[in-house]
């Protein structure tokens, strides 16, 4: 290498920034008639692209509860929030100063019970439930559809082990 190319390089890793942190919210809500799950995909303010809610760190909370408080805000959306994270994933973010940034999202899953009539950005999302194939074909992000993919094993599994067994029938046999 160089000692031009050596340089440059490190001018490089000198103004590389570590990702910005933010904390979103897989949204999902199981039907109570079919037992089917769907979640929440929602369009961004900017791009129009297909996204979970997600935002920056909140002073005074933690990261699940930031989560809650954007599913909330951006999509109107209550529910019972899980602590431990499901994954994480990153995306290129543009700046209202034009500046790009990478974004490193830890998601936290959130079962919606409750759908708000107004919320903070109502009319600003088109918000949409839909199957976890659907949200797969919708996001762009590669690390957002693994974690669609894994959640949807994982809830389907624990679906599964709630569901109550059947009890094999048990065959009268005449009295003689």
């Amino acid at each position: 290498m160089t000692l031009l190319a050596r340089l440059a390089s490190d001018v490089q890793l000198m103004f590389r920034r570590p990702p910005r942190q933010q904390y979103g919210a897989l949204c999902y809500r199981v039907k109570k008639k079919s037992g089917e799950v769907e979640v929440l995909l929602m369009t961004s303010r900017d791009t129009g692209r297909w996204v979970i809610p997600k935002g920056w760190p909140m002073t005074g909370k933690r990261a699940h509860e930031v989560a809650v408080q954007e599913a909330l805000e951006e999509a109107g959306v209550r529910g019972v929030v899980e602590t431990e994270t499901l994954g994480a994933y990153t995306y290129p973010k543009v700046l209202r100063d034009g500046v790009e940034v990478i974004c490193k999202v830890q998601v936290y899953a959130l079962e919606v019970t409750n759908i708000a009539k107004n919320f903070k950005e109502k009319g600003e999302r088109t918000i949409e439930w839909v199957s976890f194939d659907e949200a797969v074909r919708r996001v762009r992000e590669p690390e957002l559809r693994n974690l669609f993919l894994a959640f949807q094993q994982t809830i389907t599994d624990r679906l599964s082990s709630r569901a109550p067994k059947k009890i094999p029938a048990v065959k009268q046999i005449p009295a003689e």
